[in-house]
């Protein structure tokens, strides 16, 4: 793109909300930097969509899969695309002159969505792996194994909603918020759970302390199976001390920025350390 280019997208940005009411002060260097990062997250998606496609079809024209995998990869490939259409759909939310940022569900969704791609990838490539006589056969630690899971699920959703809701600014103090355990405003407006910064972040965090708890017990009850059990402990604790970091440190944006990142990389080893342990009981 040249100079011109360059200002005619950044007079396309300025007609919406985001621009209106928060970035207003931006100048073209500013503007060169968020579309970067933009233009960076869709090419590097579709990078891997070409990179998937051509490794399909050639090793597929060379007979090198078995065929109960071929069907699992076509699906694979056609959940990639289901998550750039989220993509779309979550970007799309906040192109307009009245919002300042990306619905935050929709964000979610498109959070989730990466995630369980992630999820659906390693359990695939695990059960190409795991030897026959590896899988451990214990119902009790396998469902409760479910159960974290479950929590995890919510506690993820609940994660995302902090991000695009900015909650944390709301209430940038541990371990009350705001120096209250149940925090006043929480009830107020249409769908507080969902939609009230007070609540999200009094749910999540609430979340965080029955997760840690679970996957305490499980720990405990889970010594024969080995090292593996310290991997999910390991990473739930870093993750609670992330997140308390990420809230205490959220009016600084800089510092919130590689906290954020890092508090939702955590996050995700978190949810596929438990996925590979699930993947180990028969």
């Amino acid at each position: 793109m040249n100079e011109a280019d360059w200002n005619a997208a950044f007079d396309q940005y300025k007609q919406i909300g985001q621009y209106k009411h928060i970035n207003f002060d931006f100048t073209l260097n500013d503007f060169k930097f968020i579309y970067f990062w933009e233009w960076f997250h869709r090419v590097w998606a579709r990078f891997m969509g070409i990179v998937f496609a051509i490794g399909f079809i050639y090793f597929l024209l060379r007979k090198q899969f078995k065929k109960e995998m071929i069907w699992p990869m076509v699906l694979l490939f056609v959940l990639g695309g289901l998550q750039g259409a989220i993509g779309w759909i979550m970007v799309k939310s906040g192109l307009n002159e009245n919002d300042v940022s990306v619905n935050h569900i929709r964000l979610a969704f498109h959070f989730m969505a990466a995630l369980g791609l992630q999820v659906y990838v390693l359990w695939f490539a695990l059960g190409l792996m795991i030897p026959e006589d590896a899988f451990i056969k214990n119902t009790r630690l396998k469902s409760f194994l479910h159960l974290i899971i479950s929590v995890l699920v919510v506690q993820l959703f609940y994660g995302a909603f902090m991000a695009g809701l900015k909650a944390g600014s709301f209430a940038p103090t541990w371990p009350t918020i705001n120096g209250d355990w149940l925090p006043s405003g929480m009830h107020s407006g249409d769908t507080p759970l969902f939609n009230n910064p007070f609540a999200v972040q009094f749910i999540h965090r609430g979340i965080a302390y029955i997760l840690t708890i679970l996957v305490i017990w499980w720990w405990v009850k889970a010594k024969a199976i080995g090292s593996i059990r310290n991997l999910p402990l390991i990473l739930v604790c870093l993750q609670v001390l992330l997140g308390i970091f990420t809230v205490m440190y959220s009016a600084d944006k800089q510092l919130l920025l590689w906290l954020g990142v890092a508090h939702q990389f955590v996050a995700m080893l978190l949810l596929l350390a438990v996925v590979t342990v699930r993947r180990l009981f028969n």
